[in-house]
């Protein structure tokens, strides 16, 4: 028998070392090196004859809604392509009002009446208006019953053009 029950006993021992290894916090990842290592990253991707490229890239937690999100372009495409297409999404979001709406909306205050019961947003008709306009553009979608949500795909590409233009 005590063979047996120093079996179980190492066996006890062992299964208490996994729980614990378990249940103990993730390590933290390490730091990257560099300043630029994001950039460094892109770079060893291009070829070397090549223009470059822009890349974004986000990991986002707001109103208990994670999104991670990259993108990235080479420079000859997006010299290539029709900026005046792109005014009508830019146009968009040049209005105080539909700023503070998208704010809003990814702070947590996704329903129309919550929206309505902003001071300064205007009456309930510009508030629709500003709704629409930004819905039109694609920073923003219906979620039904007069709730609102900034999809997931734009939302790292809405706090990208936000942090440009705060530069």
């Amino acid at each position: 028998m005590t063979t047996i029950e120093s079996r179980l006993a190492a066996l006890e021992t062992q299964v208490a070392a996994l729980t614990e290894r378990l249940t103990a916090a993730p390590p933290t990842p390490p730091a990257p090196e560099g300043t630029f290592w994001a950039l460094d990253g892109l770079k060893q991707r291009l070829p070397p004859d090549g223009a470059g490229a822009v890349l974004y890239t986000g990991t986002v937690r707001v109103a208990d809604q994670h999104y991670d999100w990259q993108y990235g372009r080479t420079v000859d495409d997006v010299l290539a392509a029709d900026w005046t297409e792109l005014a009508g999404a830019l146009t968009a979001l040049a209005h105080p009002v539909r700023l503070r709406l998208l704010r809003e909306i990814l702070g947590g205050r996704e329903s129309t009446s919550e929206l309505a019961e902003i001071e300064d947003l205007g009456t309930t008709g510009q508030l629709h208006h500003h709704l629409r306009q930004i819905t039109a553009a694609g920073w923003l979608r219906s979620a039904g019953r007069g709730r609102w949500v900034v999809p997931a795909e734009r939302v790292v590409p809405l706090l990208v053009i936000l942090t440009a233009a705060g530069r």
